[in-house]
């Protein structure tokens, strides 16, 4: 979620002001991290958990061999002149990590605060606390005692808790599966307020209500109805294809989709299309379905709109049976400011030290109308991280696509700010180092828990290194999301006539990416299918999607243009913009309209608010064909792996032919933009010499197109350049000829001449597929990963 992305957004008031460092000017606030300080609720709330790795937990003799800031500068020059900075970065980090370190164990079981925290079982009893340092008084209600309040007592660090006994007759919990239950909390004004508990795992709202509250409700199945996990996790994926996805939006009736559809209806869907991994949004507790899940309430909560946790765990464990990596679009830069429903309510004004969130203009983001952590607090630190274990141990979610890193890295929260690249931006008293931290411990925490877990960050600054490990003063990020890609399409679109499209500002943008970070590349996410903006789709095809999508009719212009656009921007998405691809639910098939939440702007109509799979399952209209290139797109990954591949070089960039040539992995693509003409016999440089085939084509009948090119043709290299044998070809030492029709993408590959080689007992002279026909004797991925990369991707 973006700065300009989310739902209302409030007064405007001056930019927030830089919060003097109080650790770094030796003066220590109550529950802050520093030399010295004896950290809240130390050795009792955490302890030795079975599931902690051998190797977890960094000794302080394993952190001095960290490479520490010098790896990056080394890496990046330009960092050089930033390197005070980065040290005291590089220091806090060290400082909060030795802490945790000294007072927890570890790092993994200080991330263990729900087993403490909230309502748990020990010995025979129920025990609730909670951190709630600014009330006065507190009492745990609910439906066990008649919510007539049963009183709890403070200790020194601001916790309150709480001891049942079991029912001495039957042995039951004093708090029954299932039930509802708040704390009562005085506020230091006098009066009392209702709050759900900070670590629920449940919440619901009763049903056909208007306005009604939310209930926390204790999820504590016994053995029998508790999911047991049948699969494995899948390995991390050597090219990941991310399928962007919304539960509850995901079915075709107007509705909230349940995690049991989702399983059982979507997940197949996806597998089917290729995608590796999936990233599921909206799963935290939001009071408010309309933010689209950012707004988030109540963090450890899964989302009761589409169902209960086990039901979510049935989910994701199907997912992984399908070889599909889980990945939560976590909320951690900020919280919704609703009080009544969640984390918010604990803010009763407290200082530092004592409150989630920071205060005054510090503690609010004025876009989105919410509430900022304070990450310098050490049980903030504890719940957040804990909070990231919980959704791995618990619900086996591979790793995170972490939200609003942008609001999270700044104190401005690039709120009115244009990054220019200028490293001075990212390296200053307006970094939030306490954020970054954070991030740093999460990225850690992540990857001791599960190697193979996966961690992307949406950030548009650009900030360097944060997609470099922790160890090097890196953000520990494995990806970072392309953001200016989508709004590039969007503004070329909207801006520029077809015949003016420059392959050369194309390859700029995207290959304008730090070359040792990875990127996530994607021409359009769910901020682009909101209401208010339009899908590529529709965009380039509008109404005429109602009424022009029938492939028993001829395409009119339009339809035809709009068709061929969708595949080419998506393929030169893929070929060029990063090392992973992701694509949001339905915009495969170009799915028409836009997307609206139940509002009362819209009279709170689901409407818009779904998939209309029914389109790409009728075969008689044109949107199955936009997801048949979209799966062939994905075959040629799992075949080539040249999404993911570090050899990317541009040979050709033509803007008077409007023709785009680029070496991606072992696959040779042929891009050509213009409108009007058709190249035949087009001289292509070539990387090596050989025979070469199509393996994929953006012309095929079966993706709307003409089917003109020939996947069974061979095109042979020829020597230097069509005007000297001896000479060189766009730096190349051959070329080949090939067909390349208007508005079309062509991938060619190197044919493997031993595997084409009739074997015994087999016919001489049968057929080699390809991608198109289901996979074949070219070349698949090259073994030197890295090898050679784009002058234009250097020069970022």
């Amino acid at each position: 979620m973006s700065s300009a992305t989310l739902v209302p957004t409030c007064t405007p008031h001056s930019r927030q002001k830089q919060q003097p460092n109080l650790i770094s000017k030796g003066r220590m606030v109550p529950g802050q991290l520093g030399r010295g300080h004896s950290p809240p609720w130390k050795a009792p709330i955490s302890r030795p958990h079975a599931s902690i790795p051998a190797a977890a937990g960094s000794s302080s003799s394993s952190r001095t061999e960290d490479p520490g800031p010098q790896a990056i500068i080394d890496l990046d020059a330009q960092l050089a002149p930033h390197e005070g900075h980065l040290n005291y970065r590089w220091s806090q980090y060290q400082r909060t990590l030795n802490n945790i370190t000294e007072y927890e164990g570890s790092l993994e079981n200080f991330a263990l605060g729900h087993e403490k925290f909230g309502i748990t079982r020990e010995n025979g009893r129920t025990i609730y606390r909670e951190w709630a340092p600014g009330a006065e008084s507190a009492q745990l209600i609910g439906d066990f005692n008649g919510w007539a309040g049963t009183w709890m007592t403070k200790d020194d660090f601001g916790v309150w808790s709480v001891e049942l006994p079991d029912d001495p007759t039957t042995g039951a919990p004093a708090i029954a599966h299932g039930s509802r239950v708040k704390i009562r909390l005085q506020h230091p004004g006098g009066w009392w307020v209702d709050r759900l508990p900070a670590w629920i795992k449940w919440a619901t709202v009763p049903e056909g209500v208007m306005g009604a509250k939310f209930d926390g409700i204790h999820w504590d199945p016994p053995a029998n109805e508790k999911y047991k996990f049948k699969h494995t996790r899948p390995q991390k994926p050597g090219s990941l294809r991310i399928y962007e996805a919304h539960v509850g939006m995901s079915s075709e009736n107007e509705g909230v989709a349940s995690y049991i559809y989702f399983k059982d209806n979507v997940l197949p869907r996806i597998h089917k299309l290729g995608y590796n991994a999936i990233q599921l949004m909206a799963i935290q507790e939001h009071a408010y379905y309309g933010s689209f899940g950012y707004h988030v309430t109540n963090p450890f909560a899964v989302s009761s709109r589409s169902g209960t946790p086990e039901e979510l765990k049935a989910l994701v464990d199907e997912a992984h049976r399908l070889g599909l990596v889980v990945l939560l679009d976590v909320v951690h830069s900020h919280i919704s400011s609703n009080a009544d429903d969640g984390l918010a309510g604990f803010d009763f004004g407290q200082g530092r030290g004592a409150n989630y969130f920071l205060q005054g203009d510090a503690g609010y983001h004025r876009q989105w109308d919410s509430k900022l952590f304070d990450y310098s607090c050490y049980e903030v630190l504890r719940y957040l991280l804990s909070n990231i274990r919980y959704w791995m141990d618990e619900y086996q979610f591979d790793g995170f696509r972490f939200d609003g890193v942008t609001s999270m890295l700044y104190h401005h929260h690039g709120i009115d700010v244009g990054f220019s690249g200028n490293y001075a931006e990212y390296c200053s008293p307006s970094t939030n180092v306490d954020a970054v931290v954070y991030l740093m411990l999460a990225n850690k925490l992540i990857h001791s828990l599960h190697k193979e877990a996966l961690t992307v960050a949406e950030d548009v600054s650009g900030m360097p290194a944060l997609g470099r490990p922790v160890e090097e003063c890196g953000g520990g990020f494995d990806y970072r999301l392309g953001m200016g890609i989508p709004d590039f399409w969007i503004k070329l679109l909207k801006h520029t006539r077809d015949e003016d499209w420059k392959p050369s500002q194309i390859v700029s943008v995207l290959c304008n990416r730090r070359y040792t970070e990875k990127t996530v590349a994607y021409a359009e996410s769910h901020d682009q299918a909101l209401v208010g903006d339009q899908t590529i789709a529709f965009r380039l095809m509008g109404a005429e999607m109602y009424s022009g999508m029938s492939a028993l009719q001829p395409a009119s212009p339009l339809i035809d243009r709009g068709m061929s656009l969708h595949k080419v921007i998506r393929a030169v998405t893929m070929a060029l913009g990063g090392e992973a691809y992701l694509n949001f639910m339905g915009n495969e098939f170009g799915h028409p309209e836009w997307m609206d939440f139940p509002r009362e702007g819209n009279d709170w109509s689901y409407k818009y608010c779904r998939r209309q799979w029914s389109l790409v399952d009728s075969e008689h209209l044109r949107y199955p064909q936009l997801n048949a290139f979209d799966a062939a797109c994905m075959a040629a990954d799992e075949k080539f792996g040249y999404i993911s591949s570090g050899l990317q070089w541009v040979t050709v960039m033509d803007d008077e032919k409007q023709v785009l040539v680029a070496e991606r992995g072992p696959l040779l693509f042929v891009f050509n933009l213009s409108p009007f003409d058709d190249y035949e016999g087009l001289p292509v440089p070539a990387p090596v010499p050989g025979k070469y085939r199509a393996v994929l084509d953006s012309d095929g009948v079966e993706f709307g197109g003409k089917g003109r090119i020939g996947h069974s043709v061979d095109h042979f290299t020829q020597p230097g350049s069509p005007q000297d044998p001896a000479g060189q070809f766009y730096d190349r030492g051959q070329y080949l000829k090939v067909l390349a029709p208007s508005r079309t993408v062509v991938a060619y590959a190197l044919v493997n001449e031993e595997k084409e080689k009739p074997k015994a007992g087999k016919a001489a002279g049968s057929k080699v597929k390809t991608v198109k026909a289901a996979a074949g004797g070219a070349t698949g991925p090259t073994t030197t990963a890295a090898a050679k990369t784009s002058a234009a991707k250097r020069s970022s």
